[in-house]
């Protein structure tokens, strides 16, 4: 009777144990999941704002984007997978994007004559949300290679730092107030990403994503709305606000009322237009990343099985009495 019993028990164990399996397998979230990475990534950075350009007036996303200025851009981050389907991913990059006037066809862009470079630092936090998804890729049913692909949407926040060069210096151009404004270096943005990635072995994740970044703020630049009273500035802030008579007189020769068109003076050129307040900067980045993922337990393992696999020593069963 004993042994019978025994054996029950055993049998019990056993198909306890596959029914677990089979839920690992095919349930939202299995008893012991991958769900914690933490890596990094390099890539390349743009930006869509008032310098350089095209031949045209500004444009909006990439129709305008000069691809000579793309710059360099790295990144850490960490993401964590609370769904089948749902991650949230934290992440602090370095970017550089530039621009310039004399890459610009357009002739107003020429005459303008200005350049900036801005080594920028971004915080994201982002949920991201998984369209596309083959967990064995290859059908080799090893589960070695799994793809998935994304899009993300989040808030971020930003510092700003442009530059230009004069005399060979790098000139840092927010105190200058080269239009008379005062703007904040920190800003906010709003993400927006697309992006796959592959995952081998259940560890090593490799992946490559797509950023835009919309921000509230029409100073990447340090361009916006008209030039600034060189009265008001000092001899180097002049000197970055207006960088027209830079360039030969000789090239307007041919239209000398064209250069009116330039640099502070209510009479001559009434509208002072510098750039184009109606539309704020916005950049993008590429990257390229890999990350390590960390295993875990999900909440559906602890609370059901946490106790059926624990390792902690059961105490020993009190022996009761009949009493009769």
């Amino acid at each position: 009777m004993i042994a019978y019993e025994r054996k029950y028990i055993l049998m019990i164990r056993k198909i306890r144990l596959i029914l677990i399996l089979v839920i690992t397998t095919f349930s939202f979230e299995g008893y012991s999941q991958y769900v914690f990475e933490y890596g990094g990534s390099v890539g390349l950075a743009n930006y869509l704002g008032d310098i350089g350009g095209k031949e045209k007036t500004r444009r909006d996303f990439v129709a305008d984007m000069k691809l000579a200025k793309t710059r360099q851009a790295a990144s850490g981050f960490i993401r964590y997978k609370f769904g089948r389907r749902l991650y949230a991913k934290g992440e602090l990059m370095y970017l550089r994007i530039a621009g310039d006037d004399k890459l610009s066809t357009n002739p107003g862009r020429n005459a303008r004559n200005l350049s900036f470079t801005n080594d920028m630092f971004d915080l994201t936090a982002q949920g991201q949300f998984v369209f596309s998804e083959i967990t064995d890729l290859g059908s080799d049913y090893r589960f070695r290679l799994a793809f998935r692909a994304y899009v993300g949407f989040g808030v971020g926040g930003f510092y700003s730092n442009p530059k230009a060069k004069l005399d060979g210096q790098n000139v840092k151009l927010r105190p200058l107030e080269t239009e008379g404004v005062a703007y904040k270096a920190i800003g906010l943005n709003l993400p927006a990403t697309i992006g796959f990635h592959f995952t081998y072995r259940k560890k090593h994740r490799f992946g490559w994503e797509l950023n835009w970044r919309t921000t509230f703020t029409d100073y990447l630049d340090d361009v916006s709305q008209g030039w600034g009273d060189p009265a008001e500035m000092t001899t180097i802030g002049a000197a970055l606000s207006n960088r027209t008579p830079e360039l030969d007189p000789d090239l307007f020769v041919d239209s000398p009322g064209f250069l009116n068109n330039f640099g502070y003076d209510p009479v001559l050129n009434p509208t002072n237009k510098r750039g184009d307040a109606t539309r704020n900067d916005s950049y993008m980045t590429m990257n390229f990343s890999y990350s390590y993922i960390l295993r875990g337990k999900s909440s559906f393992y602890r609370s059901r099985y946490g106790s059926f696999f624990s390792k902690k020593k059961r105490g020993k069963m009190r022996k009761i009495r009949a009493k009769f």
